[in-house]
């Protein structure tokens, strides 16, 4: 409720036409979302109190990530859904993928592998698309109605930004104690059974998880929870859960320089040199700067943060759909191609 009383959606369905379209939100794993509108404040680190978002991209440029906003307001999972419900078709349009770009950095990848500059990393090939209209409305609602294990997110500007909804958690702290997982290899959920045992994806998720183990030997006591199967309906991953009893405190900034980009999105080894050839290749294949960025919502001590995956990205009428694949020294390059249509593929479903 907010105050002066009546219900939250249709008093806020009152100042809807009055804000300047430029919001930021977070779905917590609990279902509670926060909602923040501008004109954001831009900083570099994150206030004593209060609430700010953390806005930031795969390479970590933005010296001003943490985005305080004018006024916020908190929901149920159920009145966001309301509150930004799409009566409105939207037509859609997406452009057939050429897969001749991705095979040549496919190529690329697998012939650093087998140089030893590499054990794994993580290309991204992005569709692209029309919309009958600017689509931000209709993108968010298609966001808004996806729940846990999923968490939406977004951010928005004038007539362009991204939202998503995302499996993936980069870590959750709270005071001293900090949660994370490592979420890799995918699957179609008809497959599941053939999946729990295949060789290559068990690696895949073992790369990431033991590196986000390695990363908090010196930092607390870890807890890693045993590998499962995550059933997102017409996808399936691998995920471990971790926890750690900090031994001292840590900001926000402090970890997500240590962790991100983990292993999921990022690369192995992680040097400089990875991550430059990463970063290269992202732009020839068109990956949006914020995709598999940090996303994180910062309130009066505690930090939520995810990692921008499984959405859409917008300027205009024009639409893009990043996925990206975990490359090793077992990957495939038709096999690789399908895991990406089938990560796409999700995020259409999320729209409709």
């Amino acid at each position: 409720m907010l105050p002066g009383g009546g219900n939250t959606v249709t008093v806020l369905r009152r100042r809807m036409d009055n804000h300047d379209q430029s919001m930021a939100w977070l779905a917590r794993r609990d279902g509670s979302v926060l909602l923040g509108y501008g004109p954001f404040e831009s900083r570099a680190t994150a206030p004593a109190d209060g609430v700010a978002f953390y806005v930031q991209d795969f390479a970590l440029s933005d010296r001003l990530p943490w985005k305080i906003p004018s006024r916020f307001v908190r929901f149920t999972g159920a009145d966001f859904t309301m509150f930004f419900s799409e009566s409105q078709p939207l037509n859609y349009h997406w452009q057939a993928l050429d897969a001749a770009a991705f095979s040549l950095v496919f190529q690329e990848v697998m012939t650093a592998i087998h140089a030893g500059i590499f054990e794994k990393t993580v290309p991204v090939v992005t569709e692209m698309g029309q919309s009958s209209r600017c689509p931000g409305t209709a993108i968010i609602a298609g966001m808004s109605r996806q729940h846990t294990p999923l968490q939406s997110y977004g951010w928005t500007q004038q007539n362009g930004g991204f939202a998503g909804a995302t499996p993936e958690l980069l870590f959750s702290l709270n005071g001293r104690h900090l949660e994370t997982m490592a979420l890799a290899g995918t699957a179609r959920s008809e497959d599941q059974d053939v999946f729990a045992v295949d060789e290559k994806e068990i690696r895949e998720h073992e790369y990431v998880a033991q590196t986000l183990v390695s990363k908090f030997q010196d930092l607390g006591i870890i807890h890693r929870d045993r590998r499962k199967i995550l059933d997102l309906g017409s996808i399936v991953h691998f995920l471990t859960l971790i926890e750690v009893d900090l031994h001292a405190s840590l900001t926000p900034d402090d970890l997500i320089y240590r962790l991100h980009p983990t292993p999921a999105l990022g690369s192995l080894p992680r040097t400089n040199g990875t991550m430059e050839k990463l970063l290269e290749w992202r732009d020839r294949l068109g990956c949006p700067a914020e995709f598999g960025a940090p996303f994180g919502l910062w309130e009066n001590g505690r930090f939520d943060s995810i990692v921008a995956i499984r959405g859409v990205w917008w300027d205009g009428s024009n639409l893009k759909i990043p996925a990206g694949c975990g490359v090793i020294e077992a990957s495939r390059l038709v096999n690789e191609w399908r895991e990406l249509r089938l990560k796409r593929e999700a995020v259409k479903q999320f729209l409709v």
